[in-house]
């Protein structure tokens, strides 16, 4: 017999990290422990206040059915919690770890075996121009050759200076930009804005506008001078029809799978299915997991062989993060064997 128990623990923020939902000072997270047979397993249901569409009033509630049902075993729990994807995702880490020789290697490859790397994208967060040029220059000095600025919560002109401050210093061969407007422009003037990014050989931009507003995002995939990339558009929807649909009517040039919000390992490879039997392209970000999330995500990553750098550089980004094998070094994620892992609650 498996036994459950859960607990809940909050992330804090080194500095306070801008979006365009506001301002980050602290990140709640929750972790599943399994025990049986003397070994334990640990998964991270990575609930984002304010995006997971599993952010609701009986968050915990939920939790505690899951913990109390755990021995109906996974298929059973994952149909049962479908509405619930941080929970799915939480559950089939705590699985494979229970099962797993070492806990925190789910998916044993290069990648765990230290000898190989996966290349990740430097994330420079919303602020003033000189904060974000700051940052910029921060992730070109340690190695980055690929950068995911986020943009819309300062003036758009003052965005464009800095991209062009970039590209006047870097071509596009040199240094890959992307930006994520996180659903900040509307529909009446996003094209344009889209056609002024292009200028400046921007390689993707995430999520123009706000998710929902399907046939106005159509147009802009169909007509915008550069590809984008569909993120928060993924969130809420459960069934294979309704993500069929998705990529069927807006035809995306790119989306981005976050699993924690997406419904795990077999909610992301049910996307991945669908963009690759169409001409959509893909990546995988974190969320801003604890280093227990970001390892599972970063595994999984690494196993289904894509070249893309990918979102998976928020692990120093907390002061109470656990102490872990991955490490960022020259604009990638690798897995130092020799350090080990910290996790105490």
């Amino acid at each position: 017999m498996i036994k459950a128990t859960y607990k809940k623990y909050i992330l804090n923020f080194k500095n306070p990290s801008g979006t365009s939902r506001g301002i980050l000072r602290t990140k709640e997270t929750w972790f599943i422990i399994l025990e049986e047979n003397g070994k334990k397993g640990i998964g991270e249901t990575g609930l984002f206040r304010g995006l997971s569409i599993d952010d609701v009033s009986n968050y915990e509630e939920k939790l505690i059915w899951v913990c109390k049902n755990i021995n109906l075993g996974l298929e059973r729990l994952l149909a049962e919690i479908i509405n619930f994807p941080s929970l799915q995702f939480g559950l089939e880490q705590a699985f494979l770890s229970l099962k797993s020789v070492d806990k925190f290697e789910l998916f044993p490859s290069e990648f765990t075996k230290g000898t190989a790397a996966i290349a990740i994208n430097g994330l420079v967060w919303m602020g003033d121009k000189q904060f974000m040029k700051t940052q910029i220059h921060e992730k070109l000095k340690t190695g980055f050759s690929c950068i995911k600025m986020k943009i819309g919560a300062i003036d758009f002109d003052t965005e464009i200076e800095l991209l062009k401050s970039i590209r006047k210093e870097f071509s596009s061969t040199e240094i890959e930009l992307r930006v994520d407007a996180n659903g900040a422009f509307k529909p009446k003037d996003a094209l344009e804005k889209l056609k002024r990014l292009s200028e400046l050989d921007i390689h993707s931009i995430e999520q123009p506008i706000k998710q929902g507003q399907l046939p106005e995002m159509a147009f802009l995939c169909e007509n915008a001078p550069l590809p984008i990339a569909l993120d928060e558009e993924l969130i809420g929807l459960f069934s294979s029809e309704e993500k069929k649909k998705l990529i069927d009517t807006v035809k995306p040039q790119f989306i981005i799978l976050k699993p924690s919000l997406i419904g795990g390992f077999s909610g992301s490879k049910e996307w991945i299915d669908l963009a690759e039997s169409n001409t959509t392209k893909w990546w995988i970000t974190s969320a801003l997991e604890s280093n227990i999330g970001l390892n599972a995500i970063a595994q999984f990553t690494y196993s289904l062989k894509n070249e893309l750098p990918q979102g998976l550089g928020t692990g120093g980004l907390f002061t109470n993060n656990f102490e872990s094998p991955l490490e960022v070094k020259n604009g990638t994620l690798q897995y130092n064997n020799s350090k080990n892992w910290n996790f105490n609650l």
